[in-house]
């Protein structure tokens, strides 16, 4: 499963091309992933310009100029393809987002555990995916006085409470 530093990794290689682009066409190739997409969710992206992208423990967000946000999860082998050859969708590639300079990033995952999602970006800290969510250790608020207290009192193994997302996001098993 891809982890915080795969996720921050793609969000950072995506930004130079999505950011501050118009999603011109976006296509769908099934109903679902782990979860069904958003009733008329193509239709919702197509003509959206992304503002920018973030991401939130293992969770890319794409800030989209109408105030929604785009939500995606890799899963367990999504990824995220940049593609200029031209060539068919492979099997595999569920959605195609085209920008209005031509880019095509086809969402690849074989094992469709991944997902897509809209929400606001007005009270997005509390959308069922993140609300439980505990800090991430790339921010000011993640000190070792934070991380000490949240594991205060706790009877497990580090590991173990390293990999609960309530304690710190984005931590794996990798």
């Amino acid at each position: 499963m891809p982890e915080l530093p795969e996720v921050e990794t793609v969000c950072r290689g995506l930004a130079g091309v999505l950011e501050g682009r118009r999603l011109a066409r976006v296509i769908v190739r099934r109903k679902d992933l782990r979860i069904p997409f958003p009733p008329r969710f193509a239709e919702s992206l197509t003509g959206r310009r992304v503002e920018k992208i973030r991401r939130r423990a293992k969770y890319m967000l794409l800030d989209l100029d109408d105030g929604q946000v785009l939500i995606v999860h890799l899963g367990m082998s999504g990824r995220m393809v940049l593609d200029s050859s031209g060539t068919p969708p492979a099997k595999h590639d569920h959605v195609i987002f085209t920008t209005d300079q031509g880019a095509e990033i086809r969402f690849n995952d074989p094992r469709r555990f991944g997902l897509m999602a809209l929400a606001p970006r007005e009270g997005l800290e509390h959308h069922k995916l993140f609300r439980h969510l505990g800090p991430d250790p790339l921010t000011p608020e993640f000190t070792a006085a934070a991380l000490s207290a949240a594991l205060k009192g706790r009877k497990t193994s580090i590991k173990v409470a390293l990999l609960d997302q309530r304690i710190v996001v984005g931590v794996g098993n990798i």
